[in-house]
This record gives structure tokens, C-alpha cells and sequence, in this order.
């Protein structure tokens, strides 16, 4: 019986470079810990309890709010590369050495420049609905946000994320109800400064230009998992075949009747896939 631990783990504070981070360390005592970096607008409380608590069954698991977000200090930075340097400055607070990292959407896009700045900090990678800079479709979030507001304005998210089937949607609100399992010491939501930010950081990314980009992806060497829905209109799903075939060591594993959120829409699945490649 899977034990709930995201439900109950205390969130705890640590300061680095002047900023007050919140976190939650959950799962097992020892190993390499998995470090999940977040998605646009959310806080620990938007990861669906059946991959946190799956990933805690073999390992040592670590939310936390990135600068500016929830209850974390500071002002969120509109760059990728600056939360990266944020998230950084966290991991190596906390005293760790090496971890692992789950990086979803937005948190993939952080995920790929630690791994290539701070290739001895980053073991192991996972990358979910995510895309290399410059991929295809990333800058159109406005457009991809208006349409949600069009067309279910009563659960954007659960248009964002899933497929537009019964089954997807059902799943959709099975997983919005787990999400709610945590009923105390619940994160705030995010500001409007940390969703502008964000969402400025997002859209830049997305726009073409930067020679970097493609050097970015050849640096990341360690052994990357890259997963996504068949159909994700966030982060369109052939970004996940660009990074398959641009990374030089990835693996990729697209998840059948599915959107943005087919790591919670297919969460078991995903995570006994996720802790065989953690373990290889």
C-alpha cells in the first residue's frame, strides 16, 4: 500500500544568496535525492500525490518553491537561466553533492541548464512536457492560454492538460482531486509578479535566436528520460522527439491519450518507468 507522504510532510526553510526558500523532504533516508522543479504558475501543492509518493517509495524526493514562488522570499526572475542559478543556489544550500531532477514544462527548461552548467551536480535527469529552447509552438503560450479561456474557462487546467476525450478528462478530475489531498500547510498560490515572470521567462525561451541553444543540449551528457502526452498543446509534443534526438544519451516514452499532463494522467506508469531509469 502506497503510503501518502506528500500529504503530510512538513515544509521546512533554508536561506541561500538572501532568500528564504521553502521545501518538503520526503521519502526514503538515503540515495540520491530526486529534486522536482516545477511547472508555470504552480507550487509543491500542484504535484499529483501518486508521483511524489511513488518516486518517495524508492527514493529520497525534494519539493521545493523556486525564488518569488508561493512562500519562498524574494522576487521571481522573468529568465530561465536566473532560476536555474536559483534552484542551484537551493540544492547546494541544502549540502547536496549530487542529485537527480524531475523537471516539468517550465522546470524542464530549468532542468536542462543545470544539468549543462552544473554537470557534476546533476546525476540523472527527467524531463516531462518540456522542450529545448527555441522548440516549436513554446512562444505561443498566450495564444495557447486564450484559447483555454475560450473554450472552458471554468477549468483552464484541466483543458491545458489533458486530452480532449471522456477518458482524459475523467482522468483530469481524478487527478485535480488528488491534488487536494494535502489539507494542511497548503502553499499560497502564486503572485501576479511570480505568473508574469514566468510567463515572460516562457515566452522568451521559446523564441528562436540564441546560438546557445543548440551547444546547451550537446553539454547535457548525463542519461536523460524525456516523457510527454501524445497530444500536449502547452509544449507541443515534437519538441520531445527534438530533445530525444538533440541529447546526446536520452531515452523517450510518449504516453497514448494524452496532453501536457500525461505524467499525472498516466502516474504509475510513468513512475515505475521513472525509478528503472533513476536505478540503471
Amino acid at each position: 500500500m502506497t503510503i501518502e507522504l506528500s500529504a503530510y510532510a512538513p515544509t521546512s526553510f533554508i536561506e541561500a544568496i538572501g532568500v528564504k526558500y521553502a521545501y518538503r523532504r520526503l521519502g526514503q533516508p538515503s540515495g540520491v535525492p530526486l529534486v522536482f522543479l516545477q511547472h508555470f504558475t504552480r507550487t509543491m501543492d500542484s504535484w499529483d500525490p501518486v508521483v511524489v509518493d511513488g518516486f518517495a517509495q524508492a527514493r529520497p524526493v525534494i519539493l521545493f518553491d523556486n525564488q518569488g514562488v508561493s512562500r519562498s522570499s524574494g522576487t521571481t526572475p522573468n529568465t530561465v537561466a536566473a532560476m536555474a542559478n536559483d534552484a542551484v543556489a537551493f540544492i547546494t544550500a541544502l549540502g547536496l553533492k549530487q542529485v537527480d531532477l524531475l523537471g516539468f514544462s517550465l522546470g524542464g527548461f530549468i532542468a536542462q541548464v543545470i544539468a549543462a552548467e552544473h554537470s557534476a551536480l546533476v546525476r540523472r535527469l527527467i524531463l516531462a512536457g518540456t522542450g529545448p529552447e527555441g522548440g516549436e509552438g513554446i512562444r505561443n503560450l498566450p495564444q495557447a492560454l486564450e484559447q483555454a479561456q475560450k473554450t472552458s474557462p471554468d477549468d483552464v487546467g484541466r483543458y491545458l492538460f489533458f486530452e480532449q476525450t471522456d477518458t482524459s478528462q475523467d482522468a483530469g478530475r481524478a487527478f485535480l482531486k488528488r491534488q487536494a489531498q494535502r489539507t494542511t500547510d497548503r502553499d499560497p498560490e502564486s503572485s501576479q509578479q511570480t505568473v508574469g515572470a514566468q510567463f515572460t521567462a516562457i515566452v522568451a525561451w521559446g523564441t528562436d535566436g540564441d546560438p546557445r541553444a543548440a551547444r546547451r543540449l550537446q553539454q547535457i551528457t548525463q542519461p536523460v528520460l524525456v516523457v510527454n502526452g501524445k497530444n500536449d498543446i502547452m509544449v507541443p509534443t515534437i519538441n520531445s522527439y527534438t530533445l530525444f534526438q538533440r541529447l546526446p544519451n536520452a531515452q523517450l516514452s510518449l504516453y497514448p491519450d494524452s496532453g501536457h499532463g500525461g505524467l499525472f494522467q498516466h502516474g504509475e506508469t510513468f513512475v515505475d518507468e521513472g525509478i528503472r531509469f533513476l536505478h540503471q
